[in-house]
């Protein structure tokens, strides 16, 4: 493959070569960050049972009530039934007794001690003395009916859904004990490029790596693991090596995607019999980026060694790919620009903006080799080519962001 794809096609043509990773069934809090495999599904009422929305007391019939010497708290069965005319106190949570019609809350009751025992009062609401009317609560006064939240089979949580603590808790409430979820893919970072240094101040002829920093943190906010980088000298041999050595669900490569003395991408991929899905992209800055699938259906994304060039790769090709492992669609989300913004006649443009009231302003270091502005951005933006007028829509690319 040589021919250069348009960027929306190449991000269509990611996104259909990989395949979701299977499910895997775990436990609860190993469930957290993954994508539901099978809708989460009600495996009884909830409440399972009726219970006092309040501290209080279960009354049964008008007032005033027997109170009886009981409690019922949260985890204890409730009583056999409670009788017209009687009441017992009741935490929040425990179940309501049969016969009972509703919960009395405690500020509402006023109790009288009398010789043959207790007795339970409302509490006048304009008086705040004890109601001797014989009136009667509206039934189901403070109480939770079983299955109000839900019935036993209701669908709650979505099939793709990222699982958030408050799924978690509803899935455990709902009875689960593990679910059915497509893991974050994980991915290999080979970072290339023997002019690169790892620490100290650039010098003539070496640079600091900006990407080793940079590129797994971004695969982890786009939803998989990205292993630690690791450095690899620019030999064929050594590349081929680590590809070879790799279990990882997906392979990363920065650098070596052209075609220079040292570039080896193309030819160890050739070598391993990879199926060229993408070999460069009518985009600036990235144009070398480049999508393979190794024999055994792993995908390889390669991304150009400028910083900025290897952001564009990661939001072109590597997005829509671990979208597809993670059994999602493609985040596709579009902003207004702000401003007229210069494009190029044939290439889409990826630069980097801040959005201010739903509009897109490019910011200005936007060069293949720049982060200066990216560190500074609300967002990217892909710019079609000939478009960039003021007032029309683009496609937003979001940026990672911690919180």
């Amino acid at each position: 493959m040589s021919t250069a794809l348009p960027w929306e096609q190449a991000r269509r043509v990611a996104a259909a070569a990989a395949r979701p990773l299977d499910p895997v069934a775990v436990r609860l809090e190993a469930a957290l960050g993954c994508a539901l495999a099978h809708p989460i599904a009600a495996l009884t009422d909830l409440p399972p049972f009726d219970s006092a929305a309040m501290d209080g007391y279960a009354v049964a019939g008008p007032s005033p009530w027997h109170l009886s010497d009981a409690d019922l708290r949260a985890g204890n069965e409730a009583l056999t039934r409670l009788d017209p005319g009687t009441a017992v106190a009741i935490a929040t949570g425990a179940a309501l007794p049969a016969g009972c019609d509703a919960v009395l809350r405690t500020e509402h009751a006023g109790i009288e001690t009398a010789l043959h025992g207790n007795r339970l009062f409302p509490l006048d609401p304009l008086t705040g003395l004890p109601d001797d009317s014989g009136s009667s609560l509206p039934p189901g006064t403070d109480v939770r009916p079983r299955g109000e939240e839900c019935a036993e089979g209701e669908p709650l949580v979505p099939a793709g859904s990222i699982v958030t603590p408050a799924m978690l808790g509803l899935a455990a409430a709902a009875g689960y004990d593990m679910l059915d979820v497509i893991p974050p893919p994980t991915v290999a970072v080979l970072v290339l490029g023997d002019e690169l240094l790892e620490r100290g101040l650039p010098r003539p002829g070496r640079v600091r790596d900006a990407l080793s920093p940079l590129v797994p943190p971004w695969l982890a906010d786009l939803g998989a693991r990205a292993n630690p980088p690791i450095r690899v000298p620019d030999t064929r041999q050594a590349l081929l090596d680590e590809i070879e050595d790799s279990t990882a669900d997906m392979i990363v490569t920065t650098g070596s995607t052209a075609s220079g003395p040292v570039d080896f991408v193309h030819d160890v991929l050739d070598q391993l019999e990879a199926r060229w899905i993408v070999d460069g992209v009518q985009v600036r800055p990235g144009h070398p980026m480049l999508l393979a699938v190794l024999p055994d259906g792993r995908p390889v994304v390669g991304l150009p060694g400028n910083p900025l060039a290897a952001v564009s790769g990661l939001v072109t090709l590597a997005a829509p790919v671990i979208a597809t492992l993670r059994g999602m669609p493609v985040d596709e989300r579009d902003v207004v620009l702000g401003v007229d913004v210069t494009s190029h006649p044939h290439d889409t443009r990826i630069i980097p903006v801040v959005v201010e009231e739903g509009h897109a302003r490019p910011l200005r270091f936007d060069g293949p080799a720049m982060l200066r502005s990216l560190a500074l951005a609300d967002a990217l933006v892909a710019i079609p080519p000939s478009g960039g007028l003021a007032g029309s829509p683009v496609t937003l690319l979001p940026v990672p962001v911690v919180r």
